[in-house]
Parts: structure tokens; C-alpha cells; sequence
């Protein structure tokens, strides 16, 4: 198997509100949006975010263990250039409805990092990683 991850998919209670949070509120483009169904999202050279219906996800894949309480044992990271673009990321995602789950702060790894939630409780980290590995992923 190559090492590699293709489909990153996250299951989510109101699709709608997911649509509104990350096409009007963060002004991503849509690769797939079938409305009640599934919303996919181009997220790097051959990585996709897909946001899927959670009875559909359910019906095909089992269901959730983590609905019970808590947050979700994942998070999904966004890596910019400066702390001060993690500052401004976070500051967008606000103001796109995202609860601000902790400001940018100095992190003990050397880098500088804060998270935010999306509809569904999902922590986005938005990263300045100042490391080789931290600039590998920039654009």
C-alpha cells in the first residue's frame, strides 16, 4: 500500500449548516456538492475533504462511537507561512460562525498554533510550524 491519504471524511449532523460555514463563511469551492447527500472539497494535490450526511456515513459505515459526548479524537490542520497568518485565519474562521476553541499561542514543540471548532465540533489547528515538516506542507 503507498503511504498516502486520499479522502479525509468527516460526518456531520446538518450538511446544510456545513455547507453555509465553509462555502459562505470560509469561501472554499466545492469539488462535488450534492445537496442532503455529501459536500467534497479539493484540499491539497490529490487529498480531499469530503463531508458526509451522517445517516448516509452511518448506513454505510457503522455507527459513530463519539457522539456520545466529548470531542472527536482528530484534528485537521492548516499550516500558514507566520503566526500572525494563524492569527488571521482563526480571526476569518470567527467571523465565518467557527467556535474560537484557543487564540494563537507559543507552542513547546517551537511553533506557534490555535484551534477553532466547525459546525459539527470538528478542531481545525491553524499551524505556524517553523520546522522542515512544517514547511514541506505550505503551498
Amino acid at each position: 500500500m503507498d503511504q498516502r491519504v486520499s479522502f479525509i471524511t468527516l460526518a456531520v449532523r446538518d450538511l446544510g449548516a456545513s455547507r453555509s460555514f465553509y462555502i459562505d463563511g470560509l469561501g472554499w469551492e466545492p469539488a462535488v456538492d450534492v445537496v442532503g447527500e455529501v459536500l467534497m472539497f479539493k484540499v491539497a494535490d490529490k487529498v480531499v475533504l469530503s463531508l458526509w450526511d451522517e445517516a448516509a456515513f452511518v448506513a454505510e459505515v457503522g455507527a459513530s462511537v463519539n457522539r456520545g459526548g466529548g470531542v472527536a479524537p482528530i484534528t485537521l490542520a492548516h499550516n500558514v507561512a507566520t503566526p500572525e497568518g494563524v492569527d488571521r485565519v482563526l480571526e476569518a474562521a470567527r467571523l465565518a460562525g467557527a467556535d474560537l476553541v484557543s487564540e494563537g499561542t507559543e507552542r513547546e514543540w517551537g511553533g506557534y498554533s490555535g484551534y477553532f471548532a466547525d459546525p459539527d465540533g470538528f478542531r481545525w489547528e491553524i499551524a505556524h510550524n517553523p520546522g522542515p515538516i512544517g514547511q514541506e506542507v505550505l503551498p
